[in-house]
């Protein structure tokens, strides 16, 4: 018998988009002729297999289907061709409040909601104070969910899809309405159910989140499979297909992006904000600098740092996405302060990247932009941490009274 949780074998869908459409008999008649239409087809004959127990994810620019293949494994949508074969309770988070009834309260909804998924009275009435606390909504329980604001209606929905005990968990983007508490909630929870064996099926744009809480995943491009795999190599290859025609700049280096915000300068610095002589020490207070120049005012700029390894190992990758604000028309500085360096001795290779807030839009990337050389005097240590312990011998001790 197969390990994996979900089957997905020469699927093919296709919907049918109309140019002019004959709404009633009588329509058709005055207008005597058909309805014009063409078939477009979202997905192509795609096949492949995701593993039980594993988190997965499905990448793709807008229109490559991703969010068509999710609906047909959940079964809101049918293929045209092909089959696909679950195993297990499936649970699914694919649009904003599917499933909710907008008149009744947010109490008899989580009954409601629970009841699509299978889950009889008597168990959700045993897990209702854990959904409730889980999504923040107490005080409004009891109010008709048409009352709830977008990030309210995704939190109850999430709260009552995980806690059915799904084996298979299906998540489109509508996490990303959630604030960034709410979603390192949900990442703590993804990383629960994953140890406890259950499969999560992720769709996203955010290659950033994919590639921390994913170990696998599938690409596809206009309704077709392009890969499919582990997921750090699948999501370099998709990252290198999505970015915009790279171009070369004044000194030499190889950039992408649109160009309304143009980073022109990092530094490394201290924490007093000089430059280093030679090579960083771990555990040093480190500053990075980015000085850019914004061509047009942006309303919320991401800013990205990522870190890596001689040998291409991503050490560390962050941005400021809690504290974006409007990036004016001019120069401007960007700072990262590191309070104590934690890499080992080693050289690594930095990346910085700019946004908008969406991650959708990437207004420029440079790559390798800084070299750094990491020393780490009188430690004998392997691995990409400075871990800084202290090592130390002292007499044994008697063991439950005996020496």
């Amino acid at each position: 018998m197969s390990d994996a949780a979900v089957e997905i074998a020469n699927v093919s869908k296709k919907f049918r988009i109309y140019h002019e459409r004959n709404q009633t008999l009588k329509s058709a008649a005055m207008r005597r002729r058909r309805s014009i239409h063409e078939d477009f087809w979202a997905l192509k004959d795609v096949s492949f297999d995701i593993p039980k127990g594993s988190n997965f994810a499905i990448v793709g620019s807008n229109g490559s289907g991703k969010s068509t293949l999710l609906k047909c494994i959940a079964g809101i949508l049918y293929p045209n061709a092909g089959e696909i074969r679950t195993r297990g309770r499936l649970a699914a988070l694919l649009e904003i409040g599917s499933g909710f009834h907008p008149e009744l309260s947010g109490r008899d909804n989580v009954f409601l909601n629970a009841s699509i998924l299978g889950i009889s009275k008597s168990e959700i009435r045993q897990r209702f104070d854990e959904i409730v606390d889980f999504s923040g909504v107490e005080k409004f329980i009891d109010q008709p969910v048409k009352n709830y604001s977008s990030g309210m209606y995704v939190r109850l929905a999430f709260a009552v899809a995980i806690n059915v005990d799904p084996e298979v968990l299906l998540v489109d983007e509508v996490l990303a309405v959630g604030d960034a508490s709410f979603q390192q909630k949900c990442m703590e929870k993804f990383a629960q159910l994953q140890g406890d064996g259950r499969t999560i099926i992720v769709v996203s744009h955010a290659v950033s989140v994919l590639r921390t809480m994913c170990d696998k995943g599938a690409w596809l491009n206009n309704g077709e499979l392009l890969d499919v795999g582990d997921i750090k190599p699948l999501l370099n290859a998709f990252d290198d297909a999505s970015r915009p025609t790279p171009h070369v700049d004044g000194i030499g280096r190889t950039r992408w992006g649109s160009g309304q915000i143009v980073i022109d300068h990092v530094e490394v610095l201290t924490a007093d904000g000089l430059p280093f002589a030679r090579f960083i020490t771990s555990h040093s207070a480190v500053r990075l600098r980015l000085r850019y120049t914004a061509n047009e005012r942006i309303e919320k700029a991401l800013f990205s740092i990522s870190i890596d390894s001689s040998d291409g190992t991503r050490v560390w990758g962050g941005n400021n996405f809690e504290s974006m604000a409007p990036v004016e028309i001019g120069d401007g500085v960007m700072d990262f302060t590191v309070p104590a360096m934690p890499l080992a001795k080693g050289d690594y290779t930095i990346d910085v990247a700019i946004f908008d807030w969406s991650t959708q839009r990437q207004l420029d990337l440079i790559k390798h932009v800084v070299q750094l050389q990491i020393e780490n005097h009188g430690a004998s240590e392997s691995g990409y941490i400075a871990l800084n312990g202290e090592w130390r011998v002292s007499e044994s001790q008697p063991i439950n009274g005996h020496g």
